[in-house]
């Protein structure tokens, strides 16, 4: 297994291109199965989970072609659904969550599928119930086997239907859209998902021949149509890669221009961190972070401590509180990190106060951190990533620390951060990937 051998306290300089979106790519590269015609995708990063997900494409028979770097053409002329009850899927698709979205599709097109529990980050319960509940609406008929741990959803004739999504969970979203699109009639869907992810999956959908409206609102209407066909589509650069750059150039002091990040689609992620007092300046579409000695943190215009929490969109993706309370560690003042969506994704604040932080787990969901200022730099320590986002948090506070950091398991890391060690390393930090 590799590690990420880190030697701190290096100010960093220069340019970075963020990654196209990973969540946006897992929902487009199962959307591609929609149709027998070709579908190219422009910006796919190159990153563990992508190429995994390409890779069980593949094995179903469609054909993947890389054709440029970062661009794939998906031709899925036909379906092999008998893979569907091979051992080799049920192993490649358990060790992958985004795999759970190639059940609308290929419930779709062949009017069966199946799936085995997926895998990925172990940030607490994730549930399925969404994805299943919105099928079944729709008239599909749903059985999860629990000693193979298979779920199995069939269905004759999909037929449109209102339906209030008991979460606006975002990949159950996904899959009931790309069901909906082939049904019979006309579904509604209400408290649907509206990140920028669903918006780019809908609108691609659309010049696909999909008839959805109400993109981009939590109330979508998709009328059936009985064919899809081709299209391209440009993925839009990973908005939790920009905010982990933002929040990177803070704790270490650097002076870094985040490119092409597409501002528009950011909702309030530069407003949160500038509430912990990172400045920031909007040049075009670039974002350019100057050098800062130090950040104070806001509190609310009643004087009270500020309190970051995540929410469904517009509200402040999850993705990113990881970084936040990193970035936290070193600013002037007090903050409030409330994580409501996973109950284990902040048991990673262990490690960063045995590097010296002041952070008191206050439970599962909340976590107070104290800034040190910069009185007291974090010092080097080993450790190991237990997801992708707290993995790069880690990363962020060794290259801030004093001494050598030691991170393991940095496989997690690799599932959704491109070559980061690469690129940070052209910044001027030293990393060594042994």
């Amino acid at each position: 297994m590799s590690v990420f051998k880190i030697k701190g306290g290096r100010k960093l300089k220069g340019e970075i291109v963020p990654q196209g979106a990973k969540n946006e790519a897992l929902q487009v590269i199962c959307a591609a199965l929609l149709t027998d015609q070709p579908v190219t995708l422009h910006n796919l990063p190159d990153i563990r989970d992508v190429n995994k997900l390409l890779e069980l494409v593949a094995d179903l028979g469609c054909r993947v072609d890389k054709i440029a770097h970062h661009s794939w053409r998906i031709t899925a002329t036909t379906v092999d659904t008998t893979f569907l009850e091979s051992e080799a899927y049920k192993t490649k698709a358990a060790s992958l969550r985004g795999s759970v979205m190639l059940l609308g599709p290929i419930l779709a097109r062949y009017r069966k599928a199946g799936l085995p529990k997926p895998g990925g980050d172990k940030i607490g319960r994730r549930r399925l119930d969404t994805h299943f509940l919105g099928f079944q609406k729709l008239g599909a008929t749903f059985n999860f086997d629990s000693s193979e741990h298979l779920f199995q959803v069939y269905a004759p004739q999909l037929k449109g239907c209102n339906m209030l999504l008991d979460e606006p969970s975002v990949t159950g979203t996904a899959n009931i859209i790309m069901a909906a699109v082939l049904a019979n009639g006309t579904t509604t869907i209400y408290n649907a998902a509206c990140e920028p992810y669903i918006q780019q999956l809908c609108h691609m959908l659309n010049r696909m021949g999909a008839k959805i409206s109400g993109i981009g609102s939590n109330l979508l209407t998709i009328e059936g149509v009985s064919k899809l066909g081709g299209t391209e589509h440009t993925l839009l650069p990973d908005m939790i890669e920009i905010g982990s750059f933002i929040g990177l150039a803070a704790m270490t002091q650097s002076e870094i221009t985040i490119k092409n990040c597409r501002i528009d689609m950011l909702g309030i992620i530069p407003d949160v961190f500038r509430r912990l007092g990172i400045k920031m300046e909007f040049r075009g579409d670039d974002i350019f972070i100057p050098e800062q000695a130090g950040y104070e943190i806001e509190n609310f215009i009643d004087g009270s401590i500020l309190t970051i929490a995540d929410a469904p969109w517009p509200g402040f993706t999850p993705d990113l509180l990881s970084i936040v309370l990193v970035v936290a560690t070193q600013a002037k003042g007090t903050v409030l990190i409330h994580q409501k969506m996973f109950e284990s994704r902040l048991f990673f604040v262990d490690k960063l106060i045995d590097m010296g932080a002041q952070i008191i787990l206050c439970d599962p969901h909340r976590a107070t951190v104290i800034g040190l200022n910069r009185k007291q730099a974090l010092r080097g320590i080993k450790m190991a990533s237990p997801d992708i986002r707290a993995g790069v948090a880690l990363l962020i506070a060794g290259l801030s620390a004093n001494g050598t950091s030691e991170i393991s398991n940095i496989d997690q890391i690799d599932r959704g951060y491109e070559k980061i060690d690469e690129r940070l390393t052209k910044l001027g930090a030293d990393i060594t990937r042994a």
